[in-house]
């Protein structure tokens, strides 16, 4: 948990950066010109004019490729000075020569797609395996439920998944008359060493939502206003953090998800199929939109949502983050979940609710911009 924290509190100033040094085509003027990496971090030599939201992902892709943390490749000075992330140790140089190679491959064989990343030869190790494994070979083949390549179930429909979730939750007419609510619990993750703390989550149709955490560093606070979003925490590189690309494009699916009854049309195609968590048969709904990467929704054999999967693409490749929804409960005649884990790259959260108030009356004011983060 320890050099999880150190990960997230530096991951700054950069081992192998992803180049050369190009923004990534149909990002808006505002998100080339706001808080890029290298007026941010220090000594960037290749990740270059992306958002820091971004490049904290890309270092997330780092760190789920190899099983590493930051210690791993950085300075040991990084526990005591966050200025020693800027040090070349061999470890950042043979990172960068890696991104350098990889950027290469798709660009003389894949058109420039990103069809090969950190963790196409990686795959967890330090060291690529060369050499067949016997056991995979002839071992128990496992399917990855979390797949963006889905095998259609043509036997059903996407409208049918979505009536039965509905119904689960208590039906259309109750799902419509849940307009708000306010959520109080517990929240624990790498930034708490594991320990809960106070948390309250603000929510509003059809997709609004802010989530503030009380630490006793200072509040962390997450907010997405229907349009823009921001996170102010202590762990973040700066202390106020803008959302950009997919980070922007998860936060409003996060706020959406509160009020299942807009999912539906928020995706222009939908796609039916069915995989396995736990054991357990579940059926997938996968929606897309042109120009952006899909969302998987799972629902158990009640009809309820299980889990939610997204993914962010970066320069380096496409990082997922999975949501996990259990412990329903129903409030005023509709189901909610009581607990949520986000598993991302970069970390683990867990937020479990002691009370939900739904259709409370919340101010404008809590979905506004946050201040940037302050130590108390």
């Amino acid at each position: 948990m320890t050099t999880i924290t150190v990960l997230l509190l530096g991951l700054a100033m950069a081992a192998g950066q992803a180049g050369p040094g190009q923004v990534a085509p149909g990002r808006s003027g505002s998100e080339q010109n706001s808080q890029l990496s290298e007026t941010v971090f220090k000594n960037v030599k290749v990740l270059k004019g992306i958002p820091v939201d971004e490049f904290m992902d890309t270092m997330g892709m780092f760190a789920s490729s190899l099983g590493y943390d930051c210690s791993s490749c950085h300075s040991p000075e990084i526990r005591t000075n966050r200025e020693a992330f800027a040090v070349e140790t061999p470890l950042v140089q043979r990172a960068r020569g890696m991104i350098t190679m990889m950027n290469a491959i798709n660009r003389n064989y894949f058109r420039g797609e990103p069809h090969v990343s950190c963790f196409t030869c990686h795959r967890g190790n330090y060291n690529p395996e060369i050499i067949p494994s016997l056991a995979l070979q002839y071992g128990e083949l496992k399917e990855d439920p979390n797949s963006t390549n889905i095998y259609p179930d043509r036997k059903v429909t996407a409208d049918q998944v979505f009536e039965r979730y509905f119904q689960a939750l208590g039906g259309r007419d109750r799902l419509a008359g849940l307009t708000s609510f306010v959520a109080t619990g517990t929240y624990s993750g790498f930034n708490t060493g594991g320990a809960d703390v106070p948390v309250e989550i603000y929510a509003r149709a059809p997709d609004q939502r802010t989530q503030i955490i009380h630490m006793d560093i200072g509040d962390g606070v997450k907010t997405y206003d229907g349009r823009n979003g921001w996170v102010a925490e202590e762990w973040r590189p700066v202390p106020l953090v803008r959302l950009t690309g997919g980070n922007l494009t998860g936060a409003r699916l996060d706020a959406m998800i509160s009020f299942p009854a807009g999912i539906q049309k928020s995706f222009s195609d939908w796609k039916v199929g069915s995989t396995v968590i736990d054991d357990r048969p579940v059926q997938i709904l996968q929606g897309s939109n042109p120009g952006e990467t899909p969302v998987n929704l799972y629902f158990d054999e009640s009809g309820l949502l299980v889990r939610l999967v997204r993914w962010n693409k970066t320069t380096v490749g496409t990082v997922p983050t999975q949501i996990d929804y259990s412990e329903y409960r129903e409030m005023a005649s509709v189901k909610l979940p009581f607990r949520i884990v986000m598993t991302w790259t970069d970390g683990q959260n867990t937020f479990t609710f002691k009370e939900i108030r739904p259709n409370a009356v919340i101010g404008p004011e809590k979905f506004v911009q946050p201040a940037p983060f302050k130590r108390r």
